[in-house]
């Protein structure tokens, strides 16, 4: 370093000073300009990538929030199309309970009605039977007891004894 202060020379510096502004201007009109213009480029395509991320991450949540929205509504939207669809499966097998008792109510009616009808048929069949086997118990003691000539007045005069007595 003492070698470089002894052999120091003006006209040296001088010359050196002119070329090193000279190599400075030229660097700033050619190059430094380009350089700072690439930079700021570049630093405003990274600060719209930022934004644009940022952008994007706030649409992303949104979409998310939407989702889970729908999620939910649909969810929902479910378990009351299941509520629906149970509430009318215990309404059409109550309906169809209801309908089966009264058809069966109708039908021990109708089954009712036809033993009763049935049971008044037989009674007045029956009737009809013992009042033909009457007359003919009758016909045949009335026969018997007319055939002979004594016994036809006994007959008649108890007859007219007990009308008699009426």
């Amino acid at each position: 370093m003492e070698k470089l202060i002894n052999e120091f020379s003006i006209g040296l510096f001088f010359w050196q000073l002119i070329l090193f502004i000279g190599l400075v201007l030229l660097l700033t009109k050619f190059a430094w300009k380009p350089i700072l213009d690439a930079v700021e480029k570049r630093e405003s395509g990274i600060e719209d990538a930022l934004k644009s991320a940022e952008k994007a991450k706030l649409e992303m949540e949104n979409l998310q929030a939407d989702n889970q929205k729908l999620l939910k509504e649909a969810r929902a939207e479910r378990e009351n199309m299941l509520k629906e669809a149970r509430e009318m499966k215990n309404k059409m097998i109550e309906d169809a309970k209801g309908e089966a008792q009264s058809q069966a109510n109708k039908m021990i009616e109708q089954a009712q009605a036809a033993i009763q009808s049935e049971k008044k048929a037989a009674i007045a069949e029956l009737k009809s039977q013992v009042a033909n086997l009457s007359i003919d118990i009758a016909e045949k003691v009335v026969r018997g007891e007319l055939s002979n000539k004594n016994k036809q007045l006994e007959l008649v005069e108890t007859m007219l004894g007990e009308k008699s007595i009426n």
